[in-house]
C-alpha cells in the first residue's frame, strides 16, 4: 500500500537493477521489496551496492528493501516477537495440576509444560500440543490466564518475547513424559504449587491466580475466546476477552 513494487533479482543484472531502480524514481515509487534465492545469494553484494538492505531471511530466500520516498523508511519491521505459551492442566476432580521440570535447566523449578508457538498455530492449539508431546497428557483449551512480555530476551535472539499460559482440561491422565526435555512430571496439589519455593516465579503467581478461579469460579479469573469473521473473505479471527453478561453481550 506505499506505491512498493517487488523484484526478483534472478531476473535482473547489475546494469539492469541499476536502471530498474532509476525507473522506479521516476515513477514515484517509494519502496522496493528485492527477493533474492538462497543459491543466489552473491546478488544481495550488488543489491547492497544499490543502497538495499536486509528486511529477513527464510529458509529459501532473503528479502531486501530499498526506501525511495523521502524522510525515514515507513516500511514494517519483521520478526520482532517469539510466542511462547504454557498449558496449566488443572484436573478439577482432585485439585492437582500437572508440572514439570525441565532436564536442561541448571535451576530445576516446577513449571507448566510448553513451548513455542509455530507459525500459523492458535494460542491453544499450541498448549495442548506442547503438553501432549512433553506429558503424554491429552487436554482441552479451556481459556488464557496470563501474557507475560518480556524485551530483549536471549531465548529470542534478543528480540521480544510474549508468554502466554492457559487454563487446559485433561482428558487423560496417565503421565508418560518425554524423557529428553524433561527432569521430572507429575500431578501436584493446586495449594502445594501455590506454596512452594521449588517453583518459577511465574509458575507460582498463575498457581494462586488458578486457585483462586477453583475456588471462587473461573469466570472470575478466564480470559475466553471468540471466534469470529474477519474483514478479509473466508477468513476469520479469534478474540480474547473476559466474558460479558448476557445483557451486554445482545445488545443491538
Amino acid at each position: 500500500g506505499l506505491g512498493a513494487v517487488t523484484a526478483a533479482l534472478t531476473l535482473l543484472s547489475l546494469l539492469s537493477l541499476a536502471g530498474a531502480v532509476a525507473r522506479w524514481r521516476e515513477e514515484g515509487r517509494l519502496a522496493v521489496w528485492l527477493h533474492v534465492p538462497i543459491l543466489q545469494s552473491r546478488f544481495a553484494e550488488a543489491a547492497a551496492s544499490q543502497g538495499f538492505a536486509f528486511h529477513h531471511a527464510e529458509q529459501g530466500s532473503s528479502t531486501l528493501t530499498l526506501w525511495l520516498g523521502e524522510g525515514p523508511s515507513r516500511l514494517p519491521g519483521y520478526a520482532t516477537h517469539q510466542l511462547g505459551v504454557a498449558g496449566a492442566v488443572l484436573d478439577e476432580g482432585t485439585g492437582k495440576v500437572l508440572v514439570v521440570q525441565d532436564r536442561n535447566k541448571t535451576l530445576n523449578a516446577w513449571k507448566f509444560p510448553g513451548g513455542l508457538s509455530n507459525p500459523g498455530e492458535d494460542i491453544g492449539e499450541t498448549a495442548v500440543r506442547e503438553v501432549f508431546e512433553e506429558t503424554g497428557i491429552k487436554s482441552e483449551f479451556k481459556s488464557i490466564l496470563s501474557i507475560r512480555q518480556q524485551h530483549q530476551h536471549p531465548g529470542a535472539f534478543g528480540k521480544s518475547d510474549m508468554y502466554i499460559i492457559c487454563r487446559l482440561e485433561p482428558s487423560s491422565f496417565n503421565i508418560s513424559f518425554c524423557q529428553q526435555e524433561c527432569l521430572r512430571c507429575e500431578w501436584m496439589d493446586l495449594v502445594e504449587l501455590a506454596r512452594t519455593k521449588d517453583a518459577t516465579p511465574i509458575t507460582s503467581s498463575v498457581a494462586k491466580l488458578l486457585l483462586y478461579g477453583y475456588r471462587e469460579g473461573f469466570g472470575k479469573i478466564d480470559i475466553t475466546m471468540r471466534e469470529f469473521p474477519a474483514v478479509y473473505t473466508g477468513r476469520f479471527y479469534k478474540l480474547y476477552h473476559r466474558e460479558l453478561p448476557e445483557s451486554y453481550r445482545n445488545i443491538t
